[in-house]
């Protein structure tokens, strides 16, 4: 009888695990994210955990925010995005890195709709979906790169709730995502009450300073003193 090569086999360990308790914060901690845009938050975090402008949301305007649940798929692969479903809690953002792959998608219309009905929050994606019309039916917020038609297997390996990269950025388990219109940001779990703070304490005086810009109230003062400090050379 023909055997399969060895190096076919799937090997429990780094590449095919789950893991299925994570520490996540605590709900009233995500709902005072609710209040700042990514781009506040993204300037409160030195604008390091912003992921690329490609990932944006292809279903609707809704922003989502929520602790994450990490996953890393095989190239064209979607099994342990299926098994998300199971693991992830109500009010969880699935991340999912595809391990760079741009040819198939991980998830389509029978997915997303199984997420929202298992209350999940939404999807951020460094790849691929598809069925597009039906995705957007179900309304489940669903950031990604595109839309292809070229389906995926459902094989593995991968993993759960282990590292990721997604959109150039470290993720990990029980980080908080924040994303809109502008774009994904993601905050380090264990820095979370302190970036809140920061954003609370800003929060009046950015207002301030945004409604005189509106008003026209504003100098550039600033410019030319870094632009002195810096030795710029200004001929006239």
């Amino acid at each position: 009888m023909t055997q399969k090569p060895k190096s076919a086999e799937m090997i429990p360990g780094p590449g095919f695990m789950i893991r299925t308790g994570i520490e996540r914060p605590a709900p009233e901690l995500i709902e005072r994210f609710r209040q700042f845009e990514s781009t506040d938050v993204s300037d409160m975090l030195n604008r390091m955990y912003t992921m690329g402008g490609r990932i944006h949301n292809l279903v609707n305007d809704m922003p989502l925010i929520g602790p994450v649940c990490t996953v890393k798929v095989y190239p064209g692969d979607n099994l342990m995005v299926h098994k998300a479903l199971d693991v992830a809690r109500p009010g969880d953002v699935v991340a999912v890195d595809c391990s760079g792959s741009m040819t198939a998608a991980v998830l389509g219309d029978l997915v997303a709709n199984k997420a929202r009905h298992r209350g999940i929050a939404g999807f951020i994606i460094d790849g691929l979906i598809r069925d597009l019309p039906g995705v957007r039916e179900c309304g489940l917020p669903i950031y990604a790169r595109g839309v292809t038609p070229f389906g995926p297997l459902h094989r593995g390996p991968g993993e759960i709730n282990y590292p990721i990269s997604c959109g150039g950025i470290v993720v990990q388990p029980g980080d908080i995502v924040t994303a809109d219109k502008s774009g994904v940001t993601v905050v380090p779990h264990g820095a979370a009450e302190t970036i809140l703070e920061r954003l609370e304490e800003a929060r009046q005086r950015m207002a301030a300073y945004v409604e005189n810009v509106k008003k026209g109230v504003f100098n550039n003062d600033w410019v030319d003193a870094q632009l002195a400090a810096d030795g710029c050379l200004i001929n006239e």
